[in-house]
């Protein structure tokens, strides 16, 4: 079984602004949190491996991770590719309008053990797998248009 933590493409939704020259981040999640990543590229590739028969899985599951990261390791990332000062704030749950679901994933993620996924086996498993810097790079990921204060 391949379990893949939350997808890398989920930037394009949550997707970060400019605002008078900086990178902007903003989720529901605490900044302290290591957020668990993973590009729906390394997801099928891991599968394959395992399909295969090219990978070992102890126990016939595994969580599928390319990268770990906080709030602002994530911002930084960003600004990084963008040649932009960041930063990252984190904001309440009220911002997602009720959503349920997406309230309990986030306070799911905020309690630190949401996913017990080992970087380095998935490693093991697909060496090419992503990290957050290559997935930005890879996708052509550019800065938005400034906004300006919000």
């Amino acid at each position: 079984m391949v379990r893949p933590v939350a997808f890398m493409e989920n930037f394009a939704i949550l997707a970060p602004s400019v605002e008078d020259g900086e990178i902007v981040l903003r989720m529901p999640l605490p900044d302290g949190v290591r957020l668990k990543l993973i590009a729906v590229r390394d997801t099928g590739l891991v599968a394959a491996s395992i399909l295969l028969g090219t990978a070992d899985v102890p126990g016939g599951v595994v969580e599928v991770v390319g990268d770990e990261l906080t709030g602002s390791q994530i911002a930084a990332a960003f600004g990084a590719h963008a040649g932009l000062p960041a930063r990252y704030e984190a904001l309440p749950l009220s911002v997602l309008g009720g959503g349920l679901d997406e309230e309990a994933m986030f306070r799911w993620f905020a309690e630190g053990s949401a996913y017990q996924a080992d970087l380095a086996a998935v490693r093991a498993i697909e060496p090419t797998t992503w990290d957050l810097a290559e997935w930005i790079r890879s996708t052509g990921w550019t800065a938005p248009a400034d906004r300006g204060r919000s």
